[in-house]
């Protein structure tokens, strides 16, 4: 099963873990970014998520497929969160479950390191003192 899904609502690890749960998985992976409340010294006051739906959506699932001949996975599921997000709040959810951990681990990294090259989504931190976009612009 792959589960990709772009959205502008909170997203729920407890439901992305019960998700990919599987009687035959002995090792669930689960990465959870959050926006933190300081980057490089300056107070993050909010982030803002933009995306190019359509291609994001399709480059999740092409890692996902990746992954997927990469390492014997029985689950994926790939969340991420677009809008204004404050302090503390999740922007993204991977979670990967295997027959053994090794490859849960593993697959879990490749997907939020390679989300954060190749997806259309971006990230544009507001501070006390002003704005940046980090990484590439929209």
């Amino acid at each position: 099963m792959i589960d990709i899904k772009i959205c502008d609502q909170p997203l729920n690890s407890s439901a992305a873990i019960k998700a990919i749960t599987s009687p035959k998985s002995g090792g669930i992976n689960v990465f959870i970014g959050t926006v933190r409340s300081e980057t490089n010294g300056k107070t993050v006051v909010r982030l803002e998520f933009e995306a190019y739906h359509t291609m994001a959506v399709k480059e999740m699932r092409q890692i996902s497929n990746n992954m997927l001949e990469k390492w014997p996975l029985h689950n994926i599921l790939i969340h991420h969160r677009t809008g204004v997000l404050e302090p503390g709040e999740m922007a993204v959810i991977i979670a990967v479950s295997a027959a053994h951990r090794d490859a849960a681990f593993e697959a879990c990294r490749y997907a939020i390191d390679t989300l954060k090259k190749t997806v259309p989504i971006w990230k544009k931190e507001i501070f006390e003192d002003g704005e940046e976009w980090v990484g590439a612009y929209p």
